[in-house]
This record gives C-alpha cells, structure tokens and sequence, in this order.
C-alpha cells in the first residue's frame, strides 16, 4: 500500500504544491534526510538562490536514490530561506523537480543559517512500504 495523500473536507485546499497530511501506511521504512544545503560533489557553493536550490534538490535525490526511494516517497519537506525574495526561485526548483507531486510542506524565511553564504536548506522525511 503507497502513502496516501489526505486533502480532508472541511480544511481550505492547500494554496501551493503542498498537500495538507500524507498518510504512511503500517511498517513502511523511514529515512529522515538532514537539512541538504546548495553545495555540490566539488564542494562548491551555488552563486544565486536558483543554483542553490538545484543543488540541494540533487542532494535530495542521491540520498532518496541511495535508499532505494523516489520522490513519490517523500512525505515531509521543509524548506528554510534567507531571503524573502528568493521563495520563488526555490519554487521554481522545486516543481522543476518534483513537478505535479506534493509531499507536506512547510517553508520558512529565517535570519540566517549556518554559513552567511547558505541560501537555502531543505530537510525531508521519506517512507516506504
């Protein structure tokens, strides 16, 4: 049995490429993936929101891949900015990757993170039956 995506009667439909709940069915593998900042294999950070939120949504998907899992299992993102002007740009990498699929989503703006050059942070929570 897949997660199964919950949208119930009586909540506002979600205003952006969320869902409000996903349910993980019984016994199904957890991975709780750290918060994945824009830094690629070489070490290097990304210049622009853009290429930070690309890199961080690679990050994701090795980690998912290395678990045997897809998008389609992710249950949980959130997303932490700097930068107020930079939630479209990290939208627009989201749906680049994840397209029509919706996992729970928070997105937060924030003062800073753990290095003055990090735009962005993504932490997920993936399940699998």
């Amino acid at each position: 049995m897949p997660n199964r995506i919950l949208t119930p009667q009586g909540v506002h439909a979600p205003i952006g490429s969320y869902s409000h709940a996903i349910e993980v069915p019984p016994n199904a593998r957890w991975l709780y993936i750290s918060g994945q900042v824009g830094i690629g294999p070489d070490g290097k950070v990304g210049q622009s929101i853009e290429q930070q939120a690309e890199l961080v949504w690679q990050n994701l998907l090795a980690i998912l891949e290395s678990a045997g899992m897809g998008i389609e299992d992710l249950v949980k993102v959130n997303t932490y900015l700097t930068r107020t002007q930079d939630i479209q740009g990290s939208r627009n990498a989201r749906t680049k990757v994840l397209g029509s699929f919706k996992p729970a989503s928070t997105l937060v703006v924030i003062t800073a993170l753990a290095a003055p050059e990090y735009l962005i942070e993504i932490e997920a929570h993936a399940a699998k039956a």
